[in-house]
C-alpha cells in the first residue's frame, strides 16, 4: 500500500447505465484483446451473439459513430429492473436459489419486449440495436484514458438491478434489501431518507476527514440518500463549477463524489441520452484534475452504477457476500454480483496500458471496492460485510514517480449528430430527483 499512501485525493465520477461491452468491449479487439504491455483483456471478438427469439441470432456489432443518432444508441431505454435483468442473464424472471450459471443470452429478446413500451424511442429502433457497442474511435476520451492509464475488465456492479440500489452499495455497502428504484423512493417517502444506514461520508466525518459531493447543475441527489449526508453541513455539497474551482486552487477533499446531469438532455450517458455529452464531462473532469496542483496525489475512478440493460457477454459471478441480514426484495439474497460495467482508473502513478484485475480466486472488483480503498487509505471501519470482503484498488498504483505525459493530448470530445427523440421526455432519474424535492428531502432549484 506504499503507493496508495501517496494518494491524498480520491475522486469518483459515477455515470449511468452502460455495460462494459457497450462502451469498452472493442477497446483491444484489433490487438487480439491484449494491451500494449501484453496483458490479456476480456473484450469482444466480434462474433458474440444472442438468440433473436425467432430461431435466429443477432451478432454484436460496432456502432458507426459517423451516422446521425449513433450517440443515442440503443435508441430506447432497455430493461434495467431486477426481473428484466434476470431475463437478460438467465432467460427467465423467476430463479431458483441458488441461481444457475448465467448465459447472457436474453438481451435481444428482453429488449424486444421493452422498447415498444418506452417513451422517447428512436423511430427505427429494433431489437438488434441492443447488440451495438461503441468502438474506441467513437469514444476517444473514455477509450483514451482506458489505454493511457488502467481499465478494469472484471469490475461488476454490486446488484443485478437498477440505479439507486447500486449507488447505495457504492457509498454504504448495502441497499438494505432493496432492488428497485421504486422501493427506494417509497422508503424515502416513509423514512425521510432513502437508505436509513450509515455511509462512507459519515465514516469519514467521524475521523474528521473531509469529503464533498458535487451535483452537475443541481443539488446532488446523493444528499438525500443517507442520514449522515442529509444532516451534513452545506460545505460538503456543491455543483460542477465548485468542483472545478476546488481542483484548480488545490482545495479538493480526501474523497470527492461526482454526479452527472440527470435530464435526458444531460450528460449521464443513460440510454438514450447523448453519450457524446458524457464524453465531454469525462474530459472536463480529467482536465480539471490534471491541470490542478494536486494531480500527482490524485486517483480518479470513472465508473457506471449499473449496465442498464446494455449487452455484455461475461456472466456475472456468484459468491458475493450479503451485506447484512436485510430481507431481500423479490427474494434476492445478494449472493451474486450484477453485470460488468466500464471502470477506468486514472492517476499519474499508473503505468500506461494497464489492465487491472484481481486474481481469479479473489473476490471480484465491484462498487464496494471504492469503499475498501478509502478504508485502506484513511483507516476507516467497514460499513457492512460486503465492503469488508471487497478487494481495494491500491495495487494499480505501480509507479514510484508521477508521470508527466498526457494521453489525451489533442483529444476533443465528439459531438452527436441528429436529434435525441427523448430530449423532451422526463428521465427516470429526473423523476427520482423531483420526488425527493417534493418530499423536501432536497432543496429545490
Amino acid at each position: 500500500m506504499a503507493s496508495l499512501n501517496q494518494i491524498d485525493h480520491l475522486v469518483v465520477l459515477m455515470l449511468e447505465n452502460r455495460s462494459f461491452d457497450n462502451m469498452l468491449g472493442f477497446l483491444y479487439t484489433d490487438q487480439g484483446n491484449r494491451s500494449p504491455s501484453g496483458q490479456p483483456f476480456e473484450g469482444l471478438t466480434g462474433t458474440e451473439s444472442n438468440p433473436d427469439g425467432n430461431g435466429g441470432k443477432v451478432t454484436v456489432f460496432r456502432i458507426d459513430h459517423t451516422k446521425p443518432g449513433a450517440y443515442f444508441m440503443p435508441g430506447s431505454v432497455p430493461g434495467e429492473e431486477y426481473l428484466r435483468v434476470n431475463i437478460q442473464l438467465f432467460g427467465t424472471k423467476e430463479l431458483p436459489t441458488p441461481a444457475p450459471a448465467a448465459t447472457n443470452e436474453g438481451f435481444v429478446t428482453d429488449f424486444a419486449e421493452m422498447f415498444p413500451t418506452r417513451k422517447g424511442n428512436s423511430p427505427d429502433v429494433t431489437a438488434a440495436d441492443i447488440m451495438g457497442c461503441f468502438p474506441p474511435e467513437a469514444l476517444p476520451v473514455l477509450s483514451g484514458l482506458a489505454r493511457g492509464y488502467a481499465v478494469c475488465d472484471h469490475w461488476y456492479c454490486s446488484v443485478p438491478t437498477q440505479t439507486m440500489p447500486n449507488r447505495a452499495f457504492a457509498l454504504a455497502g448495502t441497499s438494505q434489501g432493496l432492488v428497485s428504484d421504486k422501493a427506494c423512493q417509497a422508503q424515502a417517502k416513509a423514512k425521510k431518507v432513502m437508505f436509513d444506514t450509515p455511509s462512507i461520508f459519515g465514516r469519514l466525518s467521524d475521523k474528521e476527514i473531509d469529503w464533498r459531493i458535487y451535483g452537475y447543475n443541481l443539488q446532488p441527489l446523493t444528499r438525500a440518500d443517507f442520514p449522515d449526508t442529509k444532516a451534513a453541513d452545506e460545505q460538503h455539497f456543491g455543483r460542477f463549477m465548485d468542483f472545478k474551482n476546488a481542483a484548480a486552487d488545490g482545495s479538493l477533499p480526501a474523497f470527492t463524489f461526482l454526479e452527472p446531469a440527470w435530464k435526458h438532455d444531460g450528460n449521464s450517458q443513460h440510454p438514450n441520452d447523448d453519450v457524446a455529452q458524457g464524453e465531454q464531462l469525462i474530459l472536463d473532469v480529467y482536465n480539471a484534475l490534471r491541470t490542478g496542483p494536486d494531480w500527482a496525489k490524485t486517483l480518479l475512478v470513472i465508473t457506471y452504477d449499473e449496465h442498464g440493460g446494455c449487452y455484455d457477454h461475461v456472466p456475472p459471478p456468484a459468491g458475493a457476500t450479503p451485506p447484512d441480514e436485510s430481507a431481500g426484495e423479490e427474494g434476492f439474497d445478494f449472493t451474486r454480483f450484477g453485470v460488468r460495467v466500464p471502470t477506468v482508473l486514472v492517476s499519474p502513478l499508473i503505468a500506461p496500458g494497464t489492465v487491472f484485475r484481481v486474481p481469479d480466486d479473489s473476490v471480484p472488483l465491484d462498487h464496494t471496492s471504492v469503499l475498501k480503498t478509502i478504508q485502506e487509505r484513511w483507516g476507516v471501519d467497514p460499513l457492512t460485510a460486503r465492503d469488508a470482503a471487497a478487494p481495494g484498488i491500491g495495487e494499480v498504483l505501480t509507479l514510484d514517480k508521477p508521470r508527466d505525459d498526457n494521453p489525451l493530448e489533442g483529444v476533443i470530445a465528439p459531438v452527436a449528430q441528429g436529434e435525441n427523440p427523448a430530449r423532451a421526455v422526463t428521465s427516470h432519474l429526473e423523476e427520482v430527483y423531483n420526488s425527493l424535492v417534493a418530499e423536501n428531502l432536497l432543496p429545490g432549484d
